[in-house]
């Protein structure tokens, strides 16, 4: 049975193709809502070589208990082996970093940055990626404008998530 986008909440594992743009782009993906025991998810892989975390906007931590499950998580997946994307707020970015998941070779941070109506923005848009305050972590900023960034070969219609497999 497949899902849409709605279904997405309500189930806890889906499998599916990897349609974003990352490193796994392409790859079967099983992908996973919220927190889960890492024997539970290794149990759903069915030979596959990525686990995709956060999905559905689910990566939430807000006690210390929270942060601990995820990187219980997260570490446990990837000490197996395992290709791990984390889908997660830029809010969050600091934190992921002191976690130290991205000293994984296999550990892919899906930076997520919500823009809606994106495409009201006119011409002379510019994103810049810049820094807490001047100097204090980042060597300087980058500023890309928002049109180049909207390139058609990293663009993924809504309508490619459809098509995943409940677990």
């Amino acid at each position: 049975m497949a899902i849409g986008t709605e279904g997405r909440q309500q189930v806890d594992y889906f499998i599916g193709t990897e349609v974003e743009h990352t490193p796994m782009k392409g790859e079967r993906t099983l992908f996973v809502v919220g927190v889960k025991p890492v024997d539970e998810i290794i149990s759903k892989v069915n030979n596959l070589d990525h686990i995709y975390l956060g999905t559905s906007q689910s990566f939430t931590p807000s006690t210390l208990e929270d942060w601990r499950a995820w990187s219980k998580m997260i570490n446990g997946l990837l000490d197996s082996g395992y290709w791990v994307t984390l889908d997660f707020d830029v809010k969050y970015a600091p934190e992921i970093h002191e976690m130290g998941f991205t000293e994984h070779d296999r550990f892919i941070s899906m930076i997520s940055v919500k823009l809606p109506h994106i495409k009201l923005y006119n011409y002379n848009t510019v994103l810049k990626i810049d820094d807490n305050t001047w100097g204090d972590t980042n060597p300087g900023v980058w500023c890309h404008y928002l049109h180049d960034l909207m390139d058609r070969k990293v663009y993924t219609d809504w309508k490619e998530y459809e098509g995943d497999t409940p677990v």
